[in-house]
């Protein structure tokens, strides 16, 4: 059975882009209360089918692939500067290209200007009209306004004008900001870019029997299986141990595990991974918000993506890139790691010495390393002792020596000291899980 907020959800991804909805118009159109109608649409807005903005309402928006995700639409740009839209509000779900700074003479400027673009420009109300009859949206800095005629030209071609109070470098700086941010998302790994669909799944009914365990059993060699109802949604999760000694005539739904541990397809690989090892299972269901089955992946899916993550070049750099990218391996022999890594600014807190978080990322690195270099494996750290003893200070080089000292199946230690300058300035003991 379909609920209402599947509904109100399917409406929403019906409507045409660029539509505005209403908590109101929303309740009315579907006879749902506002309350149920206000949270479909938050998590419309969380799945990227809608957008709200300042002073404008909620818009259809486009739904972007994920291998465009660097582009923003213009909506968004209005919320990243604060922005205020003056005409062309029907444009809002347009993506931009790239953005064009206007400083320099108007000419030269429209040279630069094409269609899909935006021109971050001031109070130059001729480069305003000029970019909208190009096809560009506009940007003005310093809070300024614009001619009717130009807000009436931009209404009919349905490309929006916006105005922000911050100055041309500050906007600019802010849209790259975001763009950055965009394509560090890019770059991590969800648990729906790797699972195995639906389609390609095979699952177990509540209204089955051991019977049908066994025989699937037989043909595809695996002992996990999701079980749903005729709904499909999951109910539970029934392994070899559920079956073992059991009746083949007993009902599934009897000895299934209720309830099973299930991610969605937003998840992050590293956390699902991190599930699948604390856990100690094979498989996990993925399914939606209503519970419904997407599909499943396995410990083997999820080693593999991290495998492939890790031999990726990584577009936008996070802290923990900055951290790591300036380790250098100056170990001579096994068993004797060693690790060189400068103190850069972006390493530093307020009063320029190594922040702890950094420290944490350091030690935890140099720790990820040494069990691979002896085990090949990956880490999930359990428990981390970290002990500061000196600060460190802005453009200082660091030895990092981290020991295994224990190392079995699943556990390991790990003991690492820090120096600078042939001084302890910092040791970590960390215990780690291995992902197998």
């Amino acid at each position: 059975m379909v609920t209402k907020h599947e509904q109100i959800l399917h409406y929403i991804e019906e409507l045409p882009i660029g539509e505005k909805i209403s908590v109101r118009q929303i309740a009315k159109a579907l006879t749902v209360s506002e309350g149920t109608a206000y949270r479909a649409i938050k998590d419309a807005e969380n799945k990227g089918y809608v957008s709200t903005i300042e002073r404008v309402g909620t818009i259809r928006i486009e739904l972007k692939k994920k291998e465009n995700i660097e582009k923003l639409t213009f909506a968004e740009v209005v919320n990243i500067v604060d922005g205020q839209v003056l005409g062309g509000k029907e444009g809002l779900h347009k993506t931009l290209n790239k953005f064009v700074i206007g400083a320099m003479k108007l000419e030269a400027m429209m040279r630069y200007t094409e269609a899909g673009n935006l021109l971050i420009v001031g109070n130059r109300t001729n480069a305003h009209k000029l970019a909208i009859e190009a096809g560009a949206a506009v940007l003005i800095t310093g809070g300024f306004d614009t001619d009717d005629d130009v807000k009436a030209i931009a209404d009919e071609m349905k490309l929006p004008i916006i105005s922000s109070s911050y100055d041309t470098f500050t906007v600019a700086t802010m849209i790259n900001r975001a763009i950055y941010d965009q394509l560090i998302k890019k770059e991590i790994v969800l648990v729906e870019d790797i699972l195995t669909p639906i389609e390609a799944t095979t699952y177990l009914t509540t209204e089955g029997t051991i019977t049908d365990w066994y025989n699937v059993n037989e043909e595809f060699k695996h002992s996990r299986f999701p079980v749903i109802d005729k709904n499909l949604k999951v109910q539970g999760v029934v392994t070899s141990k559920d079956v073992l000694g059991k009746e083949y005539s007993t009902p599934i739904d009897k000895v299934m595990t209720k309830h099973p541990i299930t991610v969605n397809g937003k998840t992050s690989v590293a956390s699902a991974a991190h599930i699948l090892v604390w856990e100690g299972i094979e498989m996990l269901p993925v399914v939606d918000p209503s519970h419904h089955l997407l599909g499943i992946i396995s410990r083997q899916d999820v080693l593999k993506a991290l495998q492939m993550i890790q031999r990726q070049p990584q577009v936008g750099e996070t802290l923990d890139d900055i951290v790591t990218n300036q380790f250098v391996d100056m170990t001579e022999q096994k068993g004797d790691e060693i690790y060189i890594s400068e103190v850069t600014p972006q390493m530093t807190n307020s009063v320029g010495t190594i922040s702890y978080g950094v420290f944490t990322t350091i030690v935890t690195e140099a720790a990820r390393r040494v069990v691979r270099n002896s085990k090949k494996s990956d880490i999930v750290v359990e428990n981390i002792t970290i002990y500061f003893i000196k600060p460190v200070q802005i453009d200082s080089s660091l030895e990092i020596r981290p020991k295994v000292l224990e190392l079995g199946r699943k556990f390991g230690k790990v003991d690492v000291e820090v120096y600078n300058e042939g001084n302890v300035v910092g040791k970590a003991m960390m215990m780690v899980q291995l992902i197998q």
